[in-house]
């Protein structure tokens, strides 16, 4: 098995677990655990298809990645907002 497709199968693996996770009452969905998982996942499957030239996959991958990314600073933002 080729180093992409192992960063492949952790990413995927990775979302799934985002996914599965609330649905069994393990996480809340929008928690840091939740939002991390989904950046981290995201951002590999990105990187993959970045490599392998799949643009649907980078645009997919991609605006995941970022609204993972916001969704885990938006507590930081409205927080630093709020001190002001």
């Amino acid at each position: 098995m080729s180093l992409i497709q192992i960063i492949s199968l952790l990413g995927a693996a990775l979302i799934l677990a985002a996914y599965v996770a609330p649905q069994l009452g393990r996480m809340r969905p929008g928690s840091t655990a939740y939002n991390a998982l989904n950046l981290v996942g995201s951002a590999l499957l990105a990187y993959v298809a970045i490599v392998e030239s799949q643009y649907g996959f980078i645009a997919l991958e991609g605006v995941w990645a970022v609204v993972s990314l916001y969704a885990l600073l938006r507590p930081r933002v409205a927080q630093s907002s709020e001190q002001r």
